[in-house]
């Protein structure tokens, strides 16, 4: 209820190798995700990993009640099938600066079998999504813990790019959490949250356009140009902002939609719809995206409730590009009833809600009411002041800090020192992004510190099942031949064939459920035999 509710954060990373600018970024991306597996052979904490097992995905189910057929769907949309190399890609991972990443033929690859997906002892999820590097971060109950395993996403990324540059005569390969190479390209920050399957999904996406089209004054990363390439001189404050064409569909890499449809619950499908939200930007910053996803929670709370406020807005598209294109904040955009509002107007009643909700209902745990708080304080703020939201809210700390550097020299939005520090904002190098380093210095505000990140590197959450998925390639890591969100294989020494464990309930399969049993480091068939069903399938 309220903010508590299984979510997850996934964050395709931009990835460049500024030596060698037409670089094959499939490569570079998979170069990433195979440094990170020989991380792990390396023994690093307890880490481990397995490959991903495609069978119980199914992308192309639409919620609004029909399936797309493959040979309609856009390639982009067939993520049950494994993404491989091909042979001239296998030899492109291995090759060195002045040959096949610039021209000529392929070099000998020196590495065997090419990777593309981990799954990871913290229960996430590490692959080759398109041309870019995917982290997707394991279930959580609640926003602070999803902010925990985001950001350790962040320390898999970059543990993984300083172990490809620690290789000598190899290109430089850099990292950014971003959204847009300003090229015409953007790649997502999508989050997932699970809802009652028996509320109706034009009853969600009804409750949540407004909320989506405006929550961006809270949550905007901040982009330096305007338009798909970016060629408009301006700054505004989503990075996504540009690339959504539709209210509701099921895409998400064309026409995209401020209401994605893919009904994909990795759950029980009778019980759960899994909502797949890709109108986001990444953050970099804590607060940010712990208030992007509790707040979100508290409205999929009270449309599954039916107390949303009764708020539509004309064109919801064309609102969230008026919005990103006004970071004074002051743009009115038209309500289906022709009033003219502001988006701290709309977030403001979503705000009220949500606190009348919670108030009716009784739900007052701490973080429900830390994030209403913190929400009424970011909405009071940027009325009254927006540069007074630096240090808790993305795009304003990176409007600040430009405007302070552009003033001092002069400069124009269109000054290229400008789009150097848009693209360097977002380095994930605590040495050299412009983030970070204003983090270190004390100027952005946290929510937990390095050490819990770390931890969360190689640890699961303990009380959804993405603590039975990591413990199992932690303990079992020999034995365990693949995994996904809904189950774990299993290959059992002396037994034939494979065992498949399903885990149908996110909330089952906990370290409360099945912790004793890890503990007592059993062999994996007893191990499995021992295994209950009600602990792989109650709370």
């Amino acid at each position: 209820m309220s903010v508590h509710r299984v979510m997850g954060l996934e964050t395709e990373y931009g990835v460049l190798a500024p030596e060698a600018p037409n670089a094959n970024a499939t490569v570079l991306s998979a170069r990433v995700v195979n440094a990170y597996a020989e991380v792990i052979r390396a023994g690093t904490g307890s880490l481990a990993g397995t490959q991903w097992d495609y069978s119980d995905e199914s992308p192309l189910l639409d919620a609004r009640g029909w399936s797309v057929g493959r040979s309609e769907a856009d390639p982009s949309q067939l993520t049950d099938e494994a993404r491989e190399l091909t042979a001239e890609e296998v030899a492109l991972l291995d090759a060195r600066p002045g040959s096949t990443l610039y021209a000529g033929e392929p070099e000998p690859a020196g590495a065997g079998h090419v990777i593309m997906n981990l799954v990871l002892g913290n229960g996430a999820r590490l692959y080759v999504d398109h041309a870019h590097p995917e982290y997707s971060s394991p279930e959580t109950t609640n926003p602070l813990d999803a902010v925990v395993w985001d950001q350790a996403g962040d320390a898999v990324v970059l543990a993984a790019m300083e172990h490809v540059n620690e290789r000598p005569g190899f290109d430089q390969l850099l990292l950014y959490k971003n959204n847009t190479d300003n090229k015409g390209a953007s790649y997502g920050a999508h989050e997932n949250y699970l809802v009652r399957r028996d509320v109706e999904f034009d009853a969600v996406a009804r409750g949540l356009l407004p909320f989506f089209a405006t929550r961006q004054v809270f949550c905007g990363s901040g982009r330096v140009g305007r338009g798909a390439t970016g060629r408009s001189t301006g700054f505004q404050v989503s990075q996504r902002a540009d690339f959504f064409e539709a209210e509701v569909g099921l895409e998400t890499t064309v026409r995209r939609p401020l209401v994605n449809t893919r009904d994909e619950p990795h759950a029980d499908a009778n019980r759960y719809r899994r909502l797949h939200v890709i109108a986001g930007d990444a953050n970099l910053g804590q607060v940010p995206t712990y208030l992007r996803v509790g707040t979100t929670a508290l409205v999929l709370s009270m449309i599954e409730a039916g107390e949303e406020p009764p708020l539509d807005l004309r064109d919801p598209v064309r609102a969230v590009q008026q919005i990103s294109h006004d970071p004074g904040l002051t743009a009115t955009v038209e309500t289906a009833d022709g009033r003219r509002i502001t988006a701290l107007d709309v977030q403001q009643a979503y705000c009220d809600a949500a606190r009348a909700h919670c108030e009716n209902r009784g739900e007052a745990d701490e973080q429900t009411l830390d994030v209403l708080a913190r929400w009424q304080a970011t909405l009071d703020g940027l009325r009254a002041d927006v540069l007074s939201q630096a240090a808790t809210v993305d795009w304003v700390a990176k409007l600040q800090l430009m405007t302070q550097f552009r003033e001092r020299h002069g400069l124009g939005w269109d000054d290229a020192r400008i789009a150097l520090m848009d693209l360097q904002w977002a380095d994930l190098r605590p040495d050299r992004g412009l983030f970070r380093r204003l983090e270190a210095r004390g100027r952005i505000e946290r929510l937990v510190d390095a050490g819990r990140i770390a931890a969360a590197v190689a640890a699961p959450p303990e009380d959804t099942r993405a603590y039975f998925r990591g413990q199992s390639l932690t303990r079992y890591r020999q034995d365990v031949v693949g995994a996904n969100w809904d189950s774990v294989v299993f290959s059992v020494p002396g037994r034939r064939g494979l065992h498949r464990i399903r885990l149908p309930e996110p909330l089952a399969a906990t370290r409360h459920r099945t912790g004793a049993l890890f503990d007592a480091e059993l062999e994996v068939g007893e191990f499995l035999d021992r295994l209950a069903p009600e602990d792989l399938t109650r709370r």
